[in-house]
């Protein structure tokens, strides 16, 4: 029964943790809705659709939980959306080892100055551009660690916002705190 008891507070533990907020760094700079994001690199070219930016750090445990998410939001927006993992992570990685993880051909870019651009400090975040590089959405993808709860899919939510031209579509905070892994190298 202790043995038990001691999974169930360590569970609880983890899922409290989880939800507390990332420190904002001292030195970042927000980002508002409507910005213009320059994008260096391949990703600059894509004007024809929205560009959905997956900021992913592999050491971090959040980041790990919404594989299958971000995976699930490519296959259905994957023609109307442009995708691409940010590797957020001092350690190095090829593009094809973070391809193989995700078992996703997305193009996958190690540049720290795209999350400072969009105003991203933690990992997983999404960020959603329009076809004009403006920030449309940079938040959470689900208020659940695991990504199941459909009502608060807040990346999903934001897809379809943009995709079905709802230009004020509106936010909790929840969706719009950073919580996760603290960037780069995962310290909480």
């Amino acid at each position: 029964m202790a043995l038990l008891s001691a999974i169930g507070a360590l569970f609880w533990y983890n899922e409290w943790v989880y939800h507390l907020p990332t420190p904002v760094p001292q030195n970042y700079k927000p980002v508002s809705q409507g910005t213009p994001v320059k994008l260096n690199g391949p990703l600059d070219e894509y004007h024809s659709k929205p560009i959905f930016l997956h900021f992913f750090n592999p050491d971090c445990p959040c980041s790990r939980f919404n594989i299958s998410n971000f995976k699930s939001l490519v296959k259905l927006y994957g023609s109307k959306v442009n995708f691409a993992i940010i590797v957020m992570n001092n350690k190095f990685y090829t593009a094809k080892q973070i391809q193989d993880k995700f078992d996703l051909d997305v193009p996958v870019l190690f540049d720290p100055s795209i999350a400072a651009s969009c105003g991203v400090y933690s990992t997983p975040q999404a960020v959603l551009l329009d076809t004009e590089h403006k920030l449309y959405y940079r938040g959470n993808y689900n208020s659940s660690r695991y990504c199941t709860d459909e009502k608060t899919s807040y990346a999903k939510i934001a897809i379809k916002g943009l995709l079905n031209d709802h230009s004020k579509l509106v936010f909790s905070q929840l969706a719009l705190r950073a919580y996760g892994c603290s960037l780069p190298n995962c310290d909480r």
